[in-house]
């Protein structure tokens, strides 16, 4: 029987923001509560797939600015806009779960 926990679901996409703070906690965490609680929250396996599949395609993205650094800097504007968005989609799907919506990363694609 699952039950709902939307502190525990706000608090799985808040957990990203450890990466500020450790380099890698803001994967680690949220994979491991999604992996230990998905059988016993409603709604945590569309949390964390969606957490997952956010922090692969934010890592794509990373690749990708790496070599625009070299053609006209747009690597750089290429790293401030995914460090701006991977600093407030966290917090506003944390948001969005608190009050009973689905989150929501644009420009993510599903792989998990």
């Amino acid at each position: 029987m699952q039950i709902e926990n939307r502190s525990l679901l706000a608090a799985t996409h808040l957990s990203q923001l450890l990466d500020f703070v450790t380099g890698i906690g803001g994967l680690i965490v949220p994979l491991v509560i999604w992996l230990t609680q998905k059988d016993k929250i409603i709604d945590m396996d569309e949390n964390g797939r969606a957490i997952i599949n956010f922090r692969i395609s934010m890592f794509i993205y990373v690749l990708l600015c790496i070599p625009l650094i070299l053609f006209f800097g747009l690597g750089l504007l290429g790293f401030l806009v995914l460090g701006i968005g991977y600093f407030i989609f966290p917090i506003i799907n944390a948001i969005k779960v608190r009050n009973g919506k689905s989150p929501y990363y644009p420009m993510t694609f599903d792989f998990v």
